[in-house]
């Protein structure tokens, strides 16, 4: 009940007011100075000694992940792994057809998104950074000490902050009643798509999770807001608290946009050119119209006329990754597929990468 108490409206506004003032300190030393990203792009895992010539902002962002890796408890995050290595399959497409329109229908929010012309422009790279990302994360043995999944986060969240920078120097149309660019409450809501939301797809389909497997994905996602300057003083700890964290996240935000919906027609349309199953390429906009529901639906400006049973769905999803994966459902299967299409579509592996040039 105390952490209901503060889901309300007067600390949700201060929080469209708050950035990550960690990253947001590293980001103006990098913008300023492109040869520490492209160092960066360089390692592997975060060294354990930081480059002498990394100044005092760089050396407190990135030995703030070198305090957080002492505070890793595998016993506490081990369940959220396994329910990724058995469902990872189903968990991504949830993000695919769930999670991200979802996202696209918080108009304040999509502001930030829309004006990053490589999410219109390159949507097919962006979609596979953010695979990318799941998978690095929850990798089994993820978070041990040295481990890459340190660096992933540390570098999403410097991609945040890269963003926020941009726009506040070149974007002359943002709005101040958007809020602070890619802010608390945007982060919050972003975190809860990628758990809670995606939990919630899988009831739809009459796949849910129990309590304990809701309540450990929760406690993993918590530890990965953390990671990537979430305020997780206000991170639920159950279903019921996700529950009302997302309802007022929803009242708050959720309205029609251009920007929602110009990100929605470009997710479809990538996905109509690259999915290659015509069950469901001819039903995208019904199949994401059944997990948004109504009210998101018409936010993001899609509309179904076929009203698909959720079980059937179900079904059908698992019958792709049947048919992608065989019985051999795992994360390593996840990642070789991953960067084979990768590969097929792009000629490379798609890698998180920092800017590296100089913008004055």
């Amino acid at each position: 009940m105390q952490l209901l108490s503060q889901y309300t409206n007067t600390i949700f506004d201060q929080l469209r007011l708050k950035k990550d003032h960690l990253a947001d300190q590293a980001v103006q030393v990098l913008v300023s100075n492109p040869q520490f990203a492209k160092e960066i792009n360089s390692w592997e895992s975060i060294p354990t000694s930081i480059p002498n010539n990394f100044p005092e902002e760089l050396n407190r962002y990135f030995g703030f992940y070198l305090a957080k890796e002492n505070e890793f408890l595998i016993q506490d995050q081990q369940q959220a792994q396994a329910y990724f290595e058995r469902n990872g399959d189903l968990y991504l497409a949830m993000l695919g057809f769930y999670s991200l329109p979802y996202c696209y229908a918080f108009a304040d929010g999509a502001q930030v998104l829309v004006r990053s012309q490589r999410i219109l422009d390159q949507i097919g790279e962006r979609l596979g950074e953010t695979t990318r990302f799941v998978l690095d994360i929850f990798k089994p043995g993820a978070f041990t000490s040295q481990d890459a999944a340190y660096l992933t986060c540390a570098k999403v969240r410097l991609i945040h902050g890269y963003s926020r920078y941009f726009i506040r120097k070149y974007a002359k149309d943002w709005d101040p009643a958007f809020g602070e660019p890619i802010n608390q409450e945007d982060l919050l809501g972003t975190n809860l798509a990628f758990s809670h939301i995606v939990l919630r797809g899988m009831t739809k389909m009459g796949l849910s999770p129990n309590p304990k497997e809701h309540q450990a994905l929760l406690r993993y996602w918590k530890w990965i807001g953390e990671l990537m300057g979430v305020e997780t003083s206000l991170w639920p700890t159950n279903a019921k608290e996700a529950f009302e964290l997302d309802r007022l996240i929803r009242k708050r935000q959720m309205k029609a946009s251009e920007a929602g919906k110009k990100l929605t027609r470009a997710l479809l349309e990538f996905y109509q050119n690259n999915i290659p199953d015509p069950v469901l390429t001819t039903q995208l906009e019904s199949i994401l119209a059944f997990f948004l529901g109504k009210e998101a639906s018409k936010a993001v400006g899609i509309s179904s006329k076929l009203q698909v049973p959720g079980d059937i769905l179900g079904l059908v999803l698992k019958g792709t990754g049947f048919k992608t994966f065989g019985t051999q459902k795992n994360h390593a299967a996840f990642k070789k597929n991953l960067e084979a299409q990768q590969i097929l579509q792009f000629g490379r592996v798609l890698q998180l990468q920092l800017p590296e040039h100089k913008r004055s």
